[in-house]
């Protein structure tokens, strides 16, 4: 079919991506594009209840000062919930990796181990998860059981304590969020060819060589993936601050117009962040397809 359409073998893989993601774009335009362009009318107006609907009242940029200037929660929300996002996705990154690595190799019961790492995913979700990280599931018990904390200050800086201690308490979440990434790479590791290392190891490549030169390069467009996978995942899970801030200024106070405003801005914060994410692989990932 190429052929006759006189494509390109670039051409024939972006018309089957697009292929694949058809279904989501034709559901995107029926049931998202339209109330997304209603919160965006609504965050430029004021909104007034009446017997007849809503009645909006144009007011500019008024809501998106007002969420920097006079609110005094939405920027500490949205500090927070990015702050998180940094250091979470690198933890979730690196140890779905390892994992993956570790899972890939043939030993008994791999199969199990694997549906254990993902069944965070199944059971510790939406409104489970919200219930477990209220009953506090999320914390270990040794920091606070055996104060750590006022133990290792007497050898260790607070700087440098609290940080390493933050870490490793989240430790939990790191684990619960990476049984998506973990599957996403054991399907690039399995896809790389074994005759692959071992012309390596004829070579006299050290497995830690083989890593660096083979498997990291192979797996560059699953580690895009993860990362993209992660930071959405992080800006929309149940315990986000800014999501439930959001939530409750549009739903609970009714002011929909000040919290479209905020989702907005919520968006293009995100929206820059996965721009920057796509420039810094734009050329890790035209290198691994042989483009420059």
């Amino acid at each position: 079919m190429g052929k006759k359409l006189g494509l390109s073998m670039r051409g024939r893989h972006i018309l089957e991506g697009y292929s694949f993601i058809s279904i989501w774009i034709i559901g995107f335009l029926l049931f998202m594009l339209f109330p997304l362009g209603v919160s965006l009318y609504y965050s430029f107006n004021n909104l007034e209840v009446t017997q007849n609907g809503l009645v909006a009242t144009y007011a500019g940029f008024e809501h998106y000062r007002a969420a920097f200037a006079t609110d005094i929660d939405f920027r500490p929300f949205l500090q927070s919930t990015v702050t998180t996002m940094l250091t979470q996705v690198p933890l979730i990154l690196i140890f779905s990796m390892m994992s993956a690595l570790l899972l890939n190799r043939q030993f008994r019961g791999r199969m199990l181990f694997r549906g254990i790492f993902f069944l965070p995913v199944i059971i510790a979700s939406g409104a489970i998860l919200r219930e477990l990280l209220e009953q506090g599931a999320a914390q270990l018990p040794i920091f606070y059981q055996s104060d750590l904390y006022t133990k290792l200050s007497a050898f260790i800086p607070d700087d440098i304590l609290e940080p390493i201690l933050m870490y490793a308490e989240s430790l939990t979440m790191v684990m619960w969020d990476s049984g998506v990434q973990i599957l996403i790479f054991i399907a690039g590791l399995q896809t790389i060819s074994p005759s692959l290392y071992e012309a390596a190891k004829c070579d006299g490549a050290t497995k830690w060589e083989s890593f660096w030169k083979i498997t990291f390069p192979m797996i560059m467009p699953m580690l895009f993936v993860n990362t993209l996978y992660s930071i959405v995942n992080s800006f929309t899970k149940p315990d986000n601050k800014i999501m439930d801030y959001i939530n409750n200024i549009a739903f609970k106070s009714n002011n929909y117009a000040y919290g479209s405003a905020m989702g907005w801005i919520y968006f293009i914060v995100i929206s820059i962040i996965l721009a920057i994410v796509f420039f810094i692989f734009r050329r890790s990932l035209s290198a691994t397809e042989g483009r420059r």
